[in-house]
């Protein structure tokens, strides 16, 4: 048990080096292309740092264990888990990270429409993707539709964050980069190429240490008994989603506060469209109680947050409310409901 308490120690670390470069690096192509903290935050950081999570149920669905019913719990899980953690967890760090400076009476203050363009598109993709799991699995047309739209959707708040970004720069919201590139300061020259290369080498090192962080969990997790649903709704999910924690820790203390939230809600849109698109055709997707359970829980921090955004931001107390609702799901969970 020391060793894997120590594994899991010396992966963490190693999350948390690759999350320093990879803000950093990305900040730095933010403001080479001059785009906005919309598109830096929403789409780049986000779908870079899904990364990890996005492989994890493609490689149980695709080449997992040699029991399929383990590996379609694991993929579902680890699906359904993402979004519940960054609705809910990740979202309260993010406040908790912000009390030293602002208080909890203090404000959070992403930019609004992209904020609001985020959750709106979430909401609407979640509530596709559970309708899905009350279609019979026979029904592969009706099942083939709904991923269909799923994937669409994504591409369309692509299209729509993309086209607001020009504006977004005009008005104040490009990206800056408030630090030198990490490796200029081994005497590399500070240009694209070199903010490619400390890009790359973030992201791979963020895949490396989450993939590890989950070997980890996992193997504690075997000795302490849980089942694979349980694991990869609960377990999987705070490992792979620790980069996105992490890279918006690191931005809401720096006060970019759109670039902090574009990271979570740009991922919840990736990971509550294109994976659950893949999940309604290539596993069962049914309705199962710890489930279903989640996928409220997920929907409900959500539209907490849409329904609290003000033109001055989001309260910070209101946002540790999110936290309340992963600590109450993680004990209906656990005690057995």
């Amino acid at each position: 048990m020391a060793g894997l308490i120590l594994e899991l120690a010396l992966m963490l670390a190693v999350i948390l080096l690759a999350s320093g470069l990879f803000t950093n690096a990305l900040e730095h192509l933010g403001a080479k292309l001059k785009i906005s903290e919309g598109v830096t935050g929403s789409l780049f950081a986000a779908v870079g740092t899904a990364l990890p999570e996005t492989i994890v149920p493609l490689l149980a669905i695709f080449a997992g264990t040699a029991s399929s019913e383990i590996n379609e719990e694991v993929g579902v899980g680890a699906i359904l888990g993402a979004p519940l953690m960054l609705s809910t967890l990740s979202t309260c760090l993010m406040a908790i990270a912000a009390v030293p400076t602002r208080g909890t009476r203090g404000f959070v203050d992403p930019e609004r429409s992209g904020f609001v363009r985020d959750l709106d598109f979430f909401l609407l993709a979640f509530v596709v993707a559970a309708a899905a799991m009350f279609v019979p699995e026979e029904a592969r047309y009706v099942r083939g539709g709904l991923s269909a739209i799923l994937v669409t959707i994504y591409f369309v708040y692509i299209l729509l964050t993309v086209s607001a970004s020009d504006k977004l720069v005009l008005d104040g919201h490009g990206t800056r980069a408030l630090h030198r590139l990490l490796l200029s300061r081994s005497g590399l020259p500070e240009g694209v190429a070199t903010t490619l290369i400390q890009l790359a080498v973030g992201l791979a090192l963020l895949i490396f240490g989450a993939k590890g962080f989950i070997d980890g969990v996992e193997d504690v997790s075997k000795l302490l008994g849980i089942s694979a649903l349980l694991l990869s709704l609960l377990i999987i999910p705070i490992a792979t989603e620790l980069p996105e924690k992490v890279n918006s820790i690191i931005w809401i203390r720096r006060g970019k506060d759109t670039l902090a939230f574009g990271n979570i809600t740009g991922a919840m849109v990736f990971q509550g469209t294109l994976l659950p698109a893949i999940g309604i055709m290539l596993t069962p997707w049914q309705p199962r109680a710890e489930v279903l359970s989640g996928v409220f829980v997920t929907l409900l921090a959500a539209a907490w947050l849409r329904i609290n955004v003000r033109s001055e931001g989001l309260r910070i107390r209101l946002l540790l409310v999110n936290g309340l609702l992963y600590i109450a799901y993680l004990a209906w969970t656990l005690t057995g409901h």
